[in-house]
């Protein structure tokens, strides 16, 4: 785990599993966490009133994306995310709690979820769905042998 407690990076053997945004995070005007290879792009912008972004659009780009990444965004409740190393070994690597207005990028790995309080969130990843096999589902971690990366792991409230 890197970063500080409002912005954490899940790294697994050289590799960030995941980037976790948490609600009380405040930055400059522009800033992303992802690396520019990411078939996800995760930012923060903050611009005070009367900023403008002028009228765009984003040209068709034929991209070719090996892994799905996956974005949530906790509107309420708490979550436990549980990360796991890459698609053979299915080590567990530790857990860290999301709670309402949290935002992760599950980047590379693997990952289960199990819900702590009512939750409602948002997900955004890439498409279509390939359906059923497009996932490879296994046993997840035993609840007493669960371990939160970090102390504070839980600490976003709603």
């Amino acid at each position: 785990m890197s970063g500080n407690d409002f912005c954490q990076f899940v790294h697994h053997d050289g590799s960030v599993l995941a980037i976790i945004i948490r609600r009380d995070y405040s930055g400059n005007q522009i800033e992303f966490f992802t690396d520019p290879a990411f078939s996800q792009q995760l930012a923060w912008m903050g611009h005070a009133a009367g900023h403008e972004i002028l009228p765009h659009y984003h040209h068709p780009i034929a991209r070719n994306v090996q892994f799905t990444q996956e974005v949530l965004i906790l509107r309420k409740g708490k979550l436990r995310v549980d990360f796991y190393a890459d698609t053979e070994s299915h080590d567990y690597i530790g857990s860290e709690v999301l709670g309402g207005g949290d935002v992760i990028l599950l980047a590379s790995g693997g990952h289960g979820f199990k819900v702590l309080e009512d939750v409602e969130m948002i997900e955004v990843k890439q498409g279509p769905y390939a359906g059923p096999e497009e996932k490879e589902r296994f046993q997840g971690i035993a609840e007493q042998s669960v371990t939160y990366l970090t102390m504070n792991s839980g600490a976003s409230n709603e």
